[in-house]
């Protein structure tokens, strides 16, 4: 059976010369794929991994970066923050058509909505919600000098940069102009940080990027999809992560089609409470905590005017995408109003 984006006899001849204690790989299939990185599931003979390659097609040189992953997950591997264990890398482009990289198997479940998280008791489901703050502090905690990473970014003026950045996609893809947009870019650039604390960030941490386990006593078994990693302030981390969390009772945001709706099960904390749980176990101070929460409302404004550029244009498949613009300006207004907070 072919599967796109795999030569499964360049691939079997691969895993031959490099990870034989694998055994021969017996069957390939796609696991999860779209415009992000491509993830498959190998079952070979003595065990199974994970294959992940860039998307098909043309991508641009410094996106989907195959070897800065595997360089993460790598570096990470001995650190308490949970990582799929590194099996191997191939950066011959000749072997599957572009660089991959293979990992452990981790049996675990990425969970997006409350349909998918199923019906575990309140106390649990807090208790997963705890650990998603807990393992983001570790994340933080690593060392990133002593494991090796120390070139894996800039740290310095990290938040003047990501400004700029996204400043310029949103002038790639903007579809009118909106003045409480400049006015917010006016703002974020006023009120950035003299200086902050610099550590590895993950860049999309949220609950359906890590692997979880329920069970009796819940647990995230992996941290994934490190595409975005690098090094600067953590609490742009976590003020992204509190941009995609959904209150109860906040219609407003409920009215925001991205990421799920798991955060409004019964027993998961809300995102003031999970924020002074991670400041609890990471010492931090979180007091500028709605500058970095406005930061992204309007990382997240720029995505999805990109997303309603391409809705426009005919370039998405699937529906809900009719809807999307709309969310643009609500986020816009979502992060003034942070910034407005004393």
């Amino acid at each position: 059976m072919t599967v796109p984006g795999i030569d499964r006899p360049a691939l079997v001849a691969w895993m031959g010369r490099h990870v034989p204690d694998a055994g021969e790989p017996l069957s390939v299939s796609l696991i999860s794929g779209g415009r992000s990185n491509l993830t498959y599931l190998v079952e070979a003979r003595e065990r199974r991994l994970v294959l992940r390659r860039p998307p098909l097609g043309h991508v641009l040189p410094t996106a989907h970066d195959m070897r800065r992953e595997w360089r993460v997950i790598s570096a990470l591997a001995p650190t308490p923050v949970p990582v799929p264990s590194p099996v191997a890398f191939c950066g011959d482009e000749s072997v599957i058509g572009a660089p991959f990289y293979l990992m452990g198997y981790v049996a675990g479940a990425a969970v997006r909505t409350r349909e998918e998280l199923g019906s575990p008791s309140p106390e649990r489901t807090r208790r997963l919600s705890e650990r998603l703050a807990e393992v983001l502090a570790a994340i933080h905690a690593v060392d990133y000098r002593e494991v090796g990473l120390g070139d894996f970014g800039r740290p310095e003026g990290y938040l003047s940069r990501q400004l700029d950045r996204w400043g310029q996609q949103w002038e790639r893809s903007k579809t009118a102009d909106l003045p409480e947009y400049d006015r917010l870019v006016r703002r974020l650039r006023e009120r950035l940080p003299a200086s902050s604390d610099s550590t590895l960030v993950h860049g999309d941490y949220r609950l359906d990027n890590t692997l979880i386990k329920l069970g009796d006593s819940p647990e995230i078994a992996a941290v994934v999809d490190w595409e975005m990693s690098t090094l600067g302030d953590p609490l742009a981390d976590l003020g992204l992560t509190l941009t995609y969390w959904h209150d109860r009772g906040d219609s407003e945001r409920a009215g925001i089609p991205v990421a799920g709706d798991v955060t409004v099960a019964p027993g998961f904390m809300n995102s003031s409470e999970f924020a002074a749980h991670y400041a609890k176990v990471s010492g931090r101070d979180i007091s500028d905590l709605g500058f970095y929460v406005a930061f992204g409302n309007f990382k997240l404004a720029v995505i999805v005017e990109g997303i309603h550029a391409r809705f426009r244009q005919g370039k998405t498949v699937g529906e809900g995408f009719d809807r999307i613009g709309s969310a643009v300006p609500t986020l816009i207004s979502r992060a003034h109003r942070m910034l407005d907070q004393p």
